[in-house]
């Protein structure tokens, strides 16, 4: 009798411990395998590298983005590029960049008096991972320096925070569902200022956002607003 009930207790905790790890996986598999919400992106950037000499500070973000690229609810085909923008310490001119490897590519940048700061864009088959050397340019000087990813390893991925985003807005998301399809477009950007964050915006057709700013390591909805 006292082994039957052992082997009987035996066999209920176990079943109780398998279910315990069984449900979570289950549930995890119902929130990966579910609806793909990553097929309506409309941008991402996935990584920025930073790097910051006495004559300049340069970044050089890694960015999938539509094209035509608007505000319609409509998701188009991507392309991923690089924008690198430069922020000069003088008054230096007409700087050039360059990223360096296996195929050196780059060229002449912009000045945006707007934002008072040089820029150079170009699309790319390949992003870097973790560190890129880059050489600069300018009227009587030349620069190579190594700009390193802003991530480590507790920063969450853009589909991560896509996933974090619609876990909050729920009600949202679901509100902007028709026949089984999410009728919308998402925009997820890391952002770098004295930590990661991420943005996250969800557009509907009439270009109604809302806009949320992530913590990127924890997944913490820090701000949140809605634009008509």
């Amino acid at each position: 009798m006292k082994k039957n009930l052992f082997s009987y207790f035996y066999t209920m905790k176990k079943t109780f411990f398998l279910s315990g790890l069984l449900v979570p996986v289950l549930l995890l598999s119902a929130c990966t395998g579910g609806y793909d919400y990553a097929k309506h992106l409309s941008e991402v950037k996935r990584d920025i590298f930073c790097a910051a000499t006495e004559e300049f500070t340069v970044t050089l973000s890694c960015i999938s983005r539509e094209h035509p690229y608007a505000s319609d609810g409509i998701t188009c085909p991507m392309t991923d590029l690089t924008e690198i923008v430069l922020c000069p310490k003088d008054s230096a001119a007409n700087y050039s960049v360059y990223v360096m490897g296996e195929q050196e590519w780059g060229g002449e940048m912009s000045f945006r008096s707007a934002q008072n700061d040089w820029f150079y864009s170009q699309s790319v088959g390949d992003f870097p991972a973790n560190s890129v050397t880059l050489r600069v340019e300018w009227e009587g000087g030349s620069r190579e320096i190594v700009a390193s990813s802003v991530k480590n390893e507790h920063t969450m991925s853009a589909e991560e925070a896509l996933q974090t985003a619609i876990s909050h807005e729920k009600a949202a998301i679901d509100a902007r569902m028709q026949n089984g399809s999410f009728t919308g477009e998402f925009r997820v950007r890391l952002l770098r200022r004295d930590a990661n964050y991420y943005y996250v915006g969800i557009v509907d057709g009439n270009g109604h956002t809302i806009s949320l700013l992530l913590c990127a390591e924890s997944g913490e909805v820090l701000a949140r607003r809605e634009t008509p």
